[in-house]
């Protein structure tokens, strides 16, 4: 049999610890599979005498993991530290430029430094590989590059961070303050002391721009997306949407339009009978809208320790099967640029809530100026939902919920800024976007 793959492992986390107990759980089915066995043989981590629940005796140990990355014992570097700067940047680039395989998980490297980093594995000829960056254990990232290869991608969108999911699901089906379920979140591990990262779109934004390259060809580029995050949505958004037949959902969206790739992440309403829309607390899901085949679903968890490092052995295993593809489907060369697309000219559905001013003429007031924008209505509920705060109940102002046929962005805005002029409408109305399925 051919020699052994060897493996050296850049942080020793929860995704270190379970890979490692993985690689020594299943040596034999791997060297089944891949015609080679997979060793790990070298690691590097903050701290040398943690207990991690794996025996790292017979392993070399590694201070520096650049000198990891650049150890001639290593033919794949493993990088599970994270983070978009130093240390892990320059431990991958030492890597690429010694000519060793790279695997990562590191999302925020790759968005930042993706293009980089793959023309620098193009050059050196050894693979780049970061299925476990983008949806934990579900293979979107091998589903875009090598299933689709010969289909093109209308569409590409997805729950990308399960702690949005998870504070939605909770909000929804119990009824609880956004507030409140996020403090749960924290208490239960799903949410950092800091949840901004999170909460704010700004995870989704970074996996969303992956996915964007992969699937349509483009230079990953974070600061490209529009980012919307969901701590604005109140319970009387989530119980509007139930009655209306939506669920609302953090999604990031990449579509291709005449006037380029739109690339957004925004809370979004989904039929409730659609695929994503079943997609409930923690868990990941992406669907992939190719020309001429109808949509496809790929759901499962987001993150946690196994099921990444599960995402981390399969390209490893790529690897060891002597496998190497360019790491964003197209060689860097061919990459296309791109740029932030202008919400303004967004096109689709839109939930309007309004605290409209209980007084003569505001119902026509409203009327006329989102006639001046041509937005026609599909539906329109004037009564007092559940999920209103108390400020609302008692400001005397009447809720008024809107379902637009599809219209734009810019459309939207005008009419509700001159609906504000008025002085028809008490506080902001809030604007959720509608998502086709």
């Amino acid at each position: 049999m051919t020699e052994s793959l060897k493996v050296g492992v850049a942080g020793l986390g929860t995704v270190g610890a379970a890979l490692i107990a993985q690689i020594v759980r299943e040596r034999a089915m791997l060297a089944e599979r891949c015609g080679r066995g997979i060793e790990v043989v070298a690691v590097c981590a903050r701290a040398r005498n943690k207990d991690r629940g794996v025996d790292l005796r017979k392993m070399k140990w590694f201070d520096d993991p650049i000198a990891l990355a650049m150890a001639p014992g290593i033919d794949v570097f493993v990088e599970l530290m994270g983070g978009a700067g130093n240390p892990a940047k320059a431990a991958v680039e030492a890597a690429l430029a010694s000519g060793k395989a790279v695997v990562t998980a590191n999302k925020a490297l790759l968005a930042k430094h993706g293009v980089r980093l793959a023309a620098l594995a193009e050059k050196h000829k050894v693979a780049l590989n970061f299925e476990a960056a983008v949806a934990g254990a579900i293979p979107i990232v091998r589903t875009v590059r090598e299933e689709f290869a010969g289909n093109t991608i209308e569409r590409i969108y997805g729950i990308l961070n399960g702690t949005c999911n998870y504070i939605l699901t909770r909000m929804e089906q119990e009824g609880l303050a956004f507030d409140e379920c996020l403090k749960d979140a924290q208490r239960l591990g799903y949410a950092e002391a800091d949840p901004s990262f999170d909460i704010e779109g700004h995870d989704t934004a970074q996996k969303l721009a992956i996915l964007s390259s992969l699937a349509f060809g483009t230079k990953v580029d974070e600061s490209a997306i529009y980012v919307e995050g969901i701590s604005s949505i109140q319970p009387a958004d989530i119980a509007a949407a139930d009655e209306l037949g939506y669920r609302v959902k953090l999604l990031g969206v990449a579509v291709r339009t005449a006037k380029g790739v739109e690339q957004r992440v925004h809370p979004t309403m989904v039929r409730k009978d659609s695929a994503i829309a079943q997609v409930m607390g923690v868990t990941n899901a992406v669907t992939i809208d190719p020309r001429g085949i109808n949509p496809i679903t790929l759901i499962g968890p987001g993150a946690g320790g196994m099921a990444t490092a599960a995402s981390v052995l399969s390209d490893v295993a790529d690897v060891a099967r002597g496998m190497r593809l360019p790491p964003f489907g197209r060689p860097v060369a061919r990459l296309n640029g791109t740029s932030k697309a202008p919400m303004q000219r967004h096109e689709g559905g839109y939930y309007i809530r309004l605290l409209a001013r209980d007084k003569p003429g505001t119902a026509a007031a409203i009327a006329t100026r989102l006639a001046e924008q041509e937005i026609s209505l599909e539906s329109i509920v004037q009564r007092h939902p559940k999920g209103a705060s108390e400020a609302e109940t008692k400001s005397g102002a009447v809720p008024v919920i809107l379902i637009t046929y599809a219209t734009t962005e810019d459309a939207v805005r005008k009419a509700l800024a001159a609906v504000g002029r008025d002085r028809v409408i008490s506080g902001r109305p809030q604007v959720i976007r509608i998502e086709k399925n």
